[in-house]
């Protein structure tokens, strides 16, 4: 049956492609998720009132979050040509993709940290200062588990960026499901192959969400 609804789709190649995107979507996710964690923490931590105050790093940490988060995402993938050609070795594949894909969508996810730990109570942060807390005792027993729902709320909806993140990709030759559906679907006038790839791209999406929303849900103790 699937045959005859997808009569030009050749499974191999849907496999491969999703396995890709997955490949892409996960490396890049992991590697955000640290990234963004570690400048959403500094853009709080030297903000105005906070244990690490220091306007002039955080204007400049904040500048670079907010110049890479607003550039378009295919004028980025154009943009970091050369450096992935020197990082990767090529412009084109899967692996090529990840230092856009990073690049991209890292300082989205800081701004997310940074928004989830200003909803932390303060009176919980002043009362770990006044007892003595050390910096990194606040951090990792206070500032991370309470923003927790907050965090991963946040890097959900990263994930689910990051997957049209490598569609796009796939338009410049990263592979994948984007990849697919252009060069197998949109260029060779094969529809069901555009369609396929779109659906598993929204299947993924919602698995995502799915979880992102379960786990949230478990960590929210409101």
């Amino acid at each position: 049956m699937l045959n005859e609804w997808f009569p030009n789709v050749i499974w191999e190649n849907i496999w491969l492609a999703t396995k890709e995107t997955l490949y892409m979507s996960g490396i890049a996710l992991l590697a955000t998720f640290i990234l963004g964690i570690l400048l959403g923490l500094l853009l709080f931590l030297t903000s105005k009132g906070q244990m690490w105050e220091n306007k002039f790093i955080n204007v400049i940490i904040s500048a670079v979050v907010n110049i890479f988060r607003s550039i378009p995402f295919i004028i980025l993938i154009i943009l970091l040509i050369p450096f992935t050609i020197i990082v990767v070795g090529s412009m084109l594949g899967a692996n090529a993709a990840l230092p856009a894909l990073i690049i991209g969508a890292a300082p989205f996810y800081a701004r997310m940290v940074e928004i989830g730990l200003r909803e932390v109570d303060k009176g919980v942060i002043e009362a770990a200062r006044s007892m003595g807390a050390k910096t990194s005792t606040i951090i990792f027993k206070v500032l991370l588990p309470e923003s927790m729902p907050a965090l991963v709320s946040g890097i959900t909806v990263t994930a689910i960026a990051l997957i049209g993140y490598t569609a796009m990709a796939g338009a410049i030759g990263a592979g994948g499901l984007g990849d697919l559906a252009y060069k197998e679907g949109f260029q060779r006038n094969r529809n069901d192959v555009t369609m396929l790839a779109t659906i598993l791209i929204l299947l993924i999406v919602f698995i995502i969400q799915f979880i992102g929303d379960f786990i949230t849900s478990k960590l929210d103790k409101r």
